[in-house]
């Protein structure tokens, strides 16, 4: 369940990314065997998709006229994104837990993250910032699904 409340905070700063980085894994069959992922999410071009959608998202982050990422579009947004990366990295057994907790976790973290954010872009600007935000979360998204992967290899040590 740690995994699904990891991917949840980094969801609250891109809506997309966790979806991208749960769908890539189970499409290159390192999910753990147990894990809720449907097996659509697993199909190559769904993981080619979803990391499209995260790329364009991440884009879309630097424009002037990017909404607030607490508007209420975006906060749905991220629990439904983040509620199925959850579940997928839940054991098949709690997936209604992980999608609850992943989906939760990324709406609570977007109002940190957005106040963060908000506070530091007067001194270095909107693009850098981003940037800086993207590179965590694609970091943090990367990590949670490797080392899911990893202790699910090595049977937890």
């Amino acid at each position: 369940m740690l995994a699904s409340f990891l991917m949840g905070l980094v969801g609250g700063q891109r809506a997309m990314t966790p979806l991208a980085a749960v769908s890539v894994a189970a499409a290159t069959g390192t999910l753990p065997a147990d894990n809720g992922a449907p097996p659509l999410l697993a199909h190559p071009l769904v993981a080619s998709a979803t990391v499209a959608l995260a790329a364009a998202e991440m884009a879309g982050d630097k424009m002037k006229t990017a909404p607030d990422r607490i508007v209420p579009i975006g906060l749905l947004a991220r629990f439904i994104t983040n509620a199925i990366a959850g579940a997928c990295l839940a054991p098949r057994r709690d997936r209604w837990l992980g999608a609850a907790l992943g989906g939760t976790t990324a709406v609570a973290a977007s109002y940190p993250g957005w106040r963060a954010r908000m506070a530091v872009i007067p001194r270095h600007g909107q693009t850098p910032t981003g940037l800086v935000e993207d590179a965590a979360v694609l970091a943090g998204a990367v990590a949670i699904v490797g080392l899911l992967g990893h202790f699910a290899r090595d049977g937890g040590r």
